[in-house]
């Protein structure tokens, strides 16, 4: 996707005049605090037209009779009108050449289909007119950076502090939460809070704020994704941009998926298969609003750089020994300190201090005013040390003060990052010194710890590349397992030996041939789960056991309705291997996704599977092989040879490819042994697309 796909949005965000469809002067009403937003609170120099047929002025401004009426096109105007009058309005808007509608209204696509219905009708106005719509369902946008507010909030006045921080939401209440973060030095540059996403989407705002040199992080709390592959589109062009993307989903369980859907009526998705593209585009996945918060700050103040070496400062020994032990829990690495820097902390420090990592000044910083600003300026530039954790256990007043002082006059110049810890509950003046200074404190070690390992993480990421393959087509029609691995053969993979059979005495010829034991498999049309009806048996080890099998296999699918007309006969695999299972299907948010994780009954008992919407290369897919629980058991594991993992990784860029082709609803492959010479698919379902099945190979 390149940028012509993506809508300027300047016009929205920096309008030149603006007009308010509804503009009011009764007191507490979206009218009356829209206007003002606009007209008190915000630095805008520009047009404003208020829209309203009963009044000749409002709040001391021309008011204009309809759209129609307005000397001239304007940028923006801004819908405060009760839900049956949004249509005809944005006719009107459309019909005055205007460039963007912001609809504040609620009641559409929240409240079910009638709603999404009129949704539709507003999509198919900016789609005729070329006019874009933001909303409805939503509370505006806050373009802070610029100090101008398009927003019926009562308390936009207050949010007076800029930021490098782009802030994308689709409801208001959370977002207004992470803005007044700024009572801790927390700035916000914009804010879009995009609502039901009629017409433009979350992904179009990330887009712009790609581009917008002001915005330095991209902070995302999303609900649901309208358009999921135009919004990996975004975060693709975000990764190329080095501009870190910070997201939090909302609607992981049953409750919150309903909760998302009665709120702005997004597809909330398979939480599952959201992180792990997430972790595919790069965006760094938090868990709750002040985890967004911390990280994003981080983020802004940091920047995206490998980082490893962590040392621990402080002068608590048991807060030292605490951070410590988080730290090696979560995964991350004390550094070890230079020779030089230990010996200058020992000619530092009293004699009794802990001047390894980590390192415990003790009370002595309590007498001696220089000594902890001398001692962390030698920990901040030790080689080996990429962040200095400092962790403030309690509120000591002049000290802690001085200790706060003394992290804000370094840090500027530090070669480490520092990143303080105030752990105390009693928020003293050192805690307003350090967020004055942008040095934002974390409230917790255990956010602390959280969030530096999520920029740790996005440090060391970066994007693969992809595959492009030349695949054979596949033969018209339905595909039973025959056909299936046959087409699968012609691709490159390894599929046991078989030969499709219609009696029992070809059976029996077949056998001879391939050489027992073998497997016996019905070709029924239609019959996906053929070990649940008894169409399947396995290690028959002569003519005689096969000849059972065939008429046990008849016998049971009579019963059930079907007739044994054909079979597949192939050698039953033998040796180490371990199963796993692949597969392919059509996110209904995302588009073709891969799947790969243990396989047989341990995907159905475990869930151990990870995901990445295809297309992708050699190296995403040695990565999912990497992410699941059960990677262990692909090693070699008490003198068994481990599996052959670049066979299982050429499978998955297979079924990647197949999958950016687009002429495979669903494709199943479980179990694939997974063995030291490769991997051998030992059954298939592959679903035509499009087919009115699709999704049955998964239920």
């Amino acid at each position: 996707m390149v940028a012509r796909d993506f809508p300027d949005l300047s016009r929205l965000l920096s309008p030149r005049s603006v007009a308010i469809l509804g503009a009011s002067e009764r007191p507490r009403s979206v009218g009356s605090d829209t206007l003002l937003n606009l007209a008190e609170h915000s630095d805008f120099d520009g047009q404003i037209f208020p829209v309203n047929p009963g009044r000749e002025r409002v709040h001391g401004l021309r008011a204009y009779s309809a759209m129609s009426a307005l000397p001239g096109p304007v940028d923006v105007a801004v819908v405060c009108l009760p839900a049956d009058a949004v249509v005809g309005a944005l006719r009107d808007c459309a019909a005055a050449g205007t460039g963007f509608a912001v609809v504040f209204t609620s009641g559409f696509g929240e409240t079910g289909d009638e709603g999404r219905a009129v949704e539709a009708e507003m999509a198919e106005i900016a789609r005729q007119s070329g006019m874009r719509i933001y909303g409805p369902n939503s509370p505006g946008l806050s373009n802070i950076n610029r100090r101008l507010g398009l927003t019926f909030s009562p308390v936009f006045k207050n949010d007076t502090l800029s930021g490098g921080i782009g802030l994308v939401t689709q409801g208001g209440g959370l977002g207004r939460a992470f803005i007044q973060a700024s009572e801790r030095g927390i700035g916000v540059g914009l804010w879009c809070s995009t609502g039901n996403e009629a017409d433009l989407t979350m992904a179009d705002v990330v887009y712009h704020m790609v581009g917008d040199p002001d915005i330095k992080v991209i902070a995302l709390l999303a609900e649901g994704f309208r358009d999921g592959p135009r919004f990996l589109a975004a975060a693709r062009a975000a990764a190329r941009a080095g501009k870190p993307v910070v997201a939090m989903k909302v609607g992981k369980s049953d409750y919150g998926v309903a909760a998302t859907r009665s709120h702005t009526a997004a597809l909330a998705g398979s939480a599952a298969v959201t992180s792990a593209l997430f972790r595919q585009h790069g965006i760094v996945e938090v868990e709750d609003l002040d985890e967004l918060i911390d990280t994003a700050a981080l983020f802004e103040r940091a920047g995206i750089a490998p980082r490893r070496g962590i040392c621990v400062y402080s002068f608590s020994g048991g807060t030292a020994a605490l951070a410590a032990d988080m730290v090696g829990s979560a995964g991350l690495i004390l550094s070890e300190l230079a020779p030089g820097t230990r010996a200058g902390l020992r000619a530092l420090a009293p004699s009794y201090a802990a001047v390894d990592n980590p390192v415990d000044l003790t009370t002595q910083v309590f007498t001696q005013d220089k000594l902890n600003r001398d001692c962390l300026s030698l920990v901040a530039r030790d080689p080996a040390t990429d962040v200095v954790l400092l962790p403030i256990p309690a509120d000591y007043g002049p000290i802690t003060d001085r200790s706060a002082d003394d992290m804000v006059a370094l840090a500027p110049d530090s070669p480490a990052l520092l990143l303080p810890v105030w752990m105390s509950g009693h928020r003293a003046a050192g805690y307003a010194t350090l967020n004055a200074a942008g040095l934002a404190p974390f409230r917790s070690l255990g956010k602390a710890v959280t969030a530096l390992k999520r920029l740790i993480w996005r440090g060391d990421w970066s994007p693969s590349g992809t595959s492009t393959l030349a695949l054979p087509a596949f033969p018209p029609g339905e595909l039973d397992e025959a056909a299936a691995k046959a087409v699968l053969a012609d691709l490159g993979l390894t599929v046991p030996e078989g030969r499709v059979v219609t009696s029992a005495r070809q059976a029996g010829e077949a056998a001879r041939g391939i050489g027992f034991p073998v497997v016996l498999k019905a070709l029924v049309p239609g019959l996906l789960h053929k070990t649940e009806a008894g169409a399947v048996a396995v290690g028959l080890m002569d003519e005689q056991a096969l000849a059972a099998a065939w008429g046990a296999m008849m016998t049971s699918l009579s019963a059930q309705g079907h007739r044994l007309e054909r079979a597949l006969v192939e050698r039953m695999e033998h040796g180490p291997g371990v199963e796993v299972m692949a597969g392919l299907h059509r996110d209904p948010v995302f588009g073709p996704v891969v799947s790969f994780g243990l396989g047989g009954v341990m995907v159905e008992a475990l869930s151990d599977v990870t995901h990445r919407a295809a297309p992708f290369g050699r190296d995403e897919a040695l990565a999912m092989i990497d992410e699941i629980r059960g990677r262990a058991l692909l090693g070699p594991l008490r003198g068994r040879p481990g599996a052959d993992l670049g066979a299982l990784a050429d499978l998955l860029v297979i079924l990647a490819a197949l999958g950016a082709r687009g002429d495979i609803a669903e494709m199943d492959l479980n179990p694939v042994r997974a063995g030291p010479a490769g991997a051998t698919v030992l059954d298939a379902v592959i679903l035509r697309a499009p087919t009115e099945i699709e999704g049955k190979a998964r239920q």
